[in-house]
């Protein structure tokens, strides 16, 4: 299967661009969110090297950020980079079960290969990343069982018409918005745009 960029984008946009003022950007090295600012009209999901996985992993984090931390570049979130000690691991992995639950979700929709990020090669602690994996499962689980956050639905909606069921971009971002407003229509306060 073929996982073009260019595809990916057009999905993410064409479901939140006009909504949410909010587009999915190929970036360097580093993935980041940044709000719309004077430079910038509008808020831009950073994705890093042109890696489709690295693009389903930030949007992961933008279907979890609520609207006051969309309003924070990366959401104003901490990020210790490689060489985390026990406890500074413990927070990050904490904090990584639900959008990797959700990029999981959003690979397997789009046939690729998902794998846990734990992101501390230099670190001074022994990362469990069975134990990790696990986690991110086992939410993932409970994400199908009880249902996503309202922009992850219909975001993997999107994926699964394009890529599974083989229709073209504007017709998967159509049914996409669809699963978008049935999920608003019976809570609105989820669908607050930023």
């Amino acid at each position: 299967m073929n996982h073009r960029l260019e595809d990916v984008i057009a999905l993410f946009d064409g479901l939140f661009q006009a909504r949410y003022n909010t587009r999915l950007v190929r970036g360097g090295d580093e993935p980041l969110y940044r709000p719309a600012d004077a430079r910038c009209p509008y808020h831009r999901v950073i994705f890093a090297r042109g890696f489709y996985a690295s693009a389903l992993h930030e949007i992961s984090h933008w279907c979890i950020a609520g609207k006051r931390r969309r309003r924070l570049e990366d959401y104003g979130y901490w990020y210790l980079p490689d060489g985390r000690d026990a406890e500074q691991q413990r927070r990050f992995e904490a904090a990584e079960v639900a959008p990797q639950a959700l990029e999981l979700l959003f690979s397997r929709a789009c046939g690729l290969r998902f794998h846990v990020s734990v992101d501390n090669l230099g670190g001074s602690v022994e990362v469990d990343r069975g134990a990790f994996t696990a986690r991110v499962e086992a939410r993932a689980a409970r994400y199908n069982r009880d249902g996503l956050p309202s922009r992850a639905a219909a975001f993997r909606t999107a994926l699964l018409a394009f890529y599974t069921h083989g229709e073209p971009l504007s017709r998967a971002v159509k049914v996409g918005l669809g699963t978008f407003d049935q999920a608003c229509s019976s809570d609105s306060h989820a669908c607050l745009p930023s």
